[in-house]
């Protein structure tokens, strides 16, 4: 699929057909969601597969989602191998300090992921949603109920799997439009 079409034909996706994922595209997926941008190359995201029907189950019921997609990714950060990273010697600044982190790049890493995840979805003709941290979203119980190590923080629930367009019920919040380009893009200064 040409890029621009990947791109534009992209949306959260929230009904799901039952049919299973095969492994290879699941495989494909995840294989290009780990080239996103890493702080000092630190690979500081990892994901959670949960494809087990009753593992699905409990982390629906841990995160009160509606959502039937045959697969859930969990995408979980470590700020902790970023800091690590940034104390290895090609990184650590004259002084022996770690640089400072005004923004947590770690986040923004695996929201990388995250999009590489659902553009390598429509490409595999899956689509994927993004259930983060509203509601009861708890991550520590989340983190006990798949065996997630400490230092690492589930950030959500991707729902991964074939769209069933006929069920689907897209987010009244798209009646809102997108912007014009004009208010999204600022050349040379806002």
């Amino acid at each position: 699929m040409d890029f621009t079409r990947t791109v534009l034909a992209r949306r959260m996706v929230r009904a799901f057909k039952l049919d299973p994922v095969p492994r290879e595209k699941l495989k494909r997926i995840l294989s290009l969601a780990q080239h996103y941008p890493s702080a000092g190359y630190s690979q500081e995201v990892s994901y959670v597969v949960v494809t087990d029907k009753e593992k699905r189950e409990k982390v629906r019921k841990l995160r009160d989602l509606r959502s039937n997609a045959p697969v859930f990714l969990i995408p979980c950060v470590s700020e902790k191998i970023v800091h690590d990273r940034y104390h290895e010697t090609d990184k650590i600044r004259s002084g022996g300090k770690e640089i400072d982190w005004p923004i947590p790049f770690w986040y923004f890493d695996v929201g990388c992921s995250c999009m590489l995840v659902f553009l390598a979805a429509v490409n595999e003709g899956l689509a994927a949603a993004f259930a983060g941290s509203v509601g009861i979203f708890k991550p520590g119980i989340l983190r006990d109920e798949l065996g997630i190590p400490e230092h690492y923080e589930p950030v959500g629930v991707l729902s991964l799997g074939y769209p069933d367009f006929g069920k689907d019920v897209p987010s009244p919040s798209l009646n809102r439009g997108r912007r014009l380009l004009r208010d999204f893009a600022h050349y040379e200064r806002w």
